[in-house]
C-alpha cells in the first residue's frame, strides 16, 4: 500500500465521483480507477459501491476513510516536523473561529502568535460552531475557537481560555434602556431574537436553560445564527437578546447592553481552543499552549 493510493483513497471518498476526483489529482479516470481496485484487492474488501449513477462509500470504506486521513496526515508531519526543526517553525495554520471570537480573544492571541512564530501562515474561517466541529472533524481545519459548552457529542478536545456571562441587549431607546439591570420579568411580554437550534446549538441551549429555571416563556419572534446578526436585528428595534458580554465590544451604537438580575444564577459560556487529536502536529499544540498562557 502506498501514500498515492490512500490520497486516491481519500479524493474518491470526498467527491464520491471518480471523474471529480481524477481532475483534484490532475489525472484521467482509467487508471485512477484501476489504482482503487488494486488498494481493494490489496486490502481485500470493497471501499466503495459503484453504480451508473453513484458511488458510495461501503461501511468497510467508511471504517477506514478516518485512519487513511490520518495515515496522509501524519506522513506530511514527519517532513514539515523536520523542516521546523531544522529552520525553526513554518508551514500553515487553518485556524476557524466563531463571529464573537473577534472581539477579545483573537486580537490578544493572533498578534502574539505572529510575534513568536512568524514564519507560520495563518489561513482563517468564520464559521458556526457546528461547522467548525465537522471541519476539525474531516481534518479541514488545524484549530478552531468554538463557543463553549458543546452541546454535541464529539472526539474533539478543547481548551477554554474566555469566560464570560449572558447580558441584556436592548435597543437604545427600548423603555428599559436607561435601567442598570434587567430582569426577565420586565420583559415577558417583549418580543425576543433567539438563536437558531440547528446552526449554533450552544447558545441556544444555554438561553434555554435559563429561561427554564427562571420559569420564563420568551415571545421569539426573530431567529440567527450568529450573536452579531442578533445584535443586528436589536438594533433594528425587533426585539431584545441575549448575548455574551464581550459582545458589547463591538457593537453598534444602536444598542445598550444592560446587566441581566438577578446576578445567579448564570450558564457558564466562553471561548476555547479546540483541536482534533487525531490530527494536531507540533504547530497546533503551539497555539494551544499560547492561547492557554494567555487565559491565565
Amino acid at each position: 500500500m502506498e501514500l498515492r493510493q490512500l490520497t486516491q483513497f481519500v479524493a474518491v471518498a470526498d467527491t464520491l465521483n471518480f471523474r471529480a476526483a481524477a481532475e483534484r489529482l490532475h489525472m484521467t479516470q482509467p487508471p485512477l480507477s484501476v489504482s482503487i481496485r488494486k488498494l481493494e484487492e490489496e486490502i481485500g474488501a470493497e471501499l466503495f459501491v459503484r453504480s451508473t449513477h453513484q458511488v458510495r462509500l461501503t461501511k468497510a470504506g467508511e471504517a477506514a476513510l478516518t485512519d487513511a486521513r490520518a495515515a496522509l496526515f501524519h506522513a506530511e508531519e514527519v517532513a514539515r516536523i523536520a523542516r521546523s526543526t531544522a529552520h525553526g517553525f513554518s508551514g500553515g495554520l487553518r485556524v476557524g473561529f466563531v463571529g464573537s471570537a473577534k472581539n477579545i480573544l483573537l486580537p490578544r492571541l493572533l498578534p502574539a502568535f505572529q510575534k513568536q512564530y512568524p514564519d507560520i501562515v495563518l489561513k482563517f474561517s468564520e464559521l458556526t460552531n457546528a461547522e467548525l466541529i465537522d471541519s476539525l472533524e474531516q481534518n479541514h481545519l488545524d484549530v478552531g475557537i468554538v463557543r463553549v459548552p458543546l452541546s454535541r457529542r464529539s472526539d474533539i478536545r478543547y481548551i477554554t481560555v474566555e469566560r464570560d456571562h449572558f447580558v441584556v441587549a436592548l435597543p437604545t431607546r427600548h423603555r428599559l434602556a436607561a435601567k442598570e439591570g434587567v430582569s426577565l420579568d420586565d420583559l415577558r411580554d417583549e418580543p425576543f431574537i433567539d438563536y437558531t437550534t440547528s446552526d449554533l446549538p450552544g447558545l441556544h441551549a444555554l438561553t434555554s436553560i435559563l429561561f427554564e429555571e427562571a420559569k420564563f416563556s420568551p415571545r421569539v419572534s426573530q431567529e440567527a445564527v450568529q450573536v452579531q446578526t442578533v445584535l443586528f436585528l436589536v438594533e433594528s428595534g425587533f426585539g431584545w437578546a441575549l448575548v455574551p458580554s464581550s459582545s458589547s465590544r463591538r457593537a453598534g451604537t444602536g444598542v445598550r447592553f444592560r446587566q441581566l438580575v438577578p446576578a445567579a444564577p448564570r450558564p457558564a459560556i466562553g471561548l476555547a481552543v479546540a483541536y482534533n487529536p487525531t490530527f494536531a502536529g507540533v504547530t497546533v499544540q503551539r497555539f494551544c499552549e499560547l492561547a492557554e498562557t494567555l487565559a491565565r
